[in-house]
């Protein structure tokens, strides 16, 4: 071989190397950080997601948790890890919040929706309007008017200042024009609630979804009785902003073949889930649709001192 040949030849070979290198992704594990502790929503949706994703994938895939300031330690992970499709999300709702948040207090912004590559939404439970056994509401309207003609004595429960189950209130209030409900109801996810529903303890007065939901078909919809607000506990798997394409749409494929395998909806259903699929396109515009009314609902809520 002359020396033209081979200079060309390495030449050649050079300019491959990236592609080569993006073809052979992924060539090790992946790690799913899951932002909330072990049995919530997230663990029990990722959990098995990841087990059908190695097969596909042909590398393991480990779900690993980091858990703290609601979300927020996950989140911050990933943010600050590496673009190459190896470190990804597991996060829900909340995610959407926490810049407005910071913003409120005057801090320092962590983590922003920008931050992040919307790969697939995986779930979307719908949250209802609950009371407890002991109160005398039947239905959304007699409990709002209630609400109406006593403003600030009826208290609610959540589970934390700004969170999932804080801010559908919020969003409750304003589409109702001010009910001034003070920090016995509370806002649950479905799923999560269904067990007390069906044993009587909890009473559904309305649910926050688009639709009816599937498990609670005789609850109306908020946008039923003329409310326009909607809400849901949803689930999406995310990576770093900056992943390369190549590799997002890897992990796109395979994320989508897992949540539509029968194994992954057989074990969603053991839990009271049910697949609401969206892959980037799809989950993006719901994303920004969701996180602009989460924004709207964390402006509305104010500065809580909690």
């Amino acid at each position: 071989m002359d020396r033209r040949s081979f200079v060309a030849g390495t030449a050649a070979f050079v300019a491959a190397g990236p592609a080569l290198a993006q073809e052979a992704f992924p060539s090790h594990a992946i790690t799913i950080i899951n932002a909330f502790p072990p049995g919530g929503i997230n663990d029990i949706v990722t959990r098995p997601l990841a087990s059908m994703m190695e097969p596909i994938l042909k590398q393991p895939v480990v779900v690993e948790t980091k858990a703290g300031a609601a979300g927020q330690v996950g989140a911050q992970v990933v943010a600050s890890a590496k673009p190459d499709g190896y470190t990804l999300l597991s996060h829900n709702t909340g995610i959407s919040g926490y810049a407005e948040v910071d913003k409120l207090f005057g801090r320092a912004v962590k983590t922003s929706r920008s931050d992040f590559i919307a790969l697939a939404r995986i779930v979307a439970d719908p949250v209802v309007l609950l009371v407890n056994d002991q109160q005398p509401y039947k239905t959304a309207k007699e409990f709002i008017e209630d609400v109406k003609k006593h403003p600030d004595t009826l208290v609610f429960s959540s589970g934390g200042l700004y969170g999932a189950t804080h801010l559908p209130l919020a969003l409750l209030d304003k589409a109702a024009g001010g009910l001034k409900l003070r920090h016995q109801c509370t806002t649950q996810s479905v799923s999560a609630t269904l067990p007390h529903i069906k044993a009587g303890k909890l009473r559904p007065l309305a649910v926050f979804s688009a639709t009816r939901s599937k498990q609670l078909p005789d609850v109306p919809t908020l946008k039923e009785l003329g409310y326009d607000t909607e809400y849901y506990l949803w689930v999406g798997i995310f990576a770093p902003k900056a992943t390369p394409e190549a590799i997002t749409l890897t992990l796109r494929d395979a994320i989508k073949k897992a949540a539509h395998s029968d194994q992954f909806k057989t074990a969603l259903a053991n839990t009271g889930q049910e697949l609401a699929y969206l892959d980037n396109p799809d989950f993006q515009k719901f994303w920004d649709i969701d996180g602009k009314r989460t924004d709207d609902a964390v402006l509305a809520i104010g500065r809580v001192q909690g």
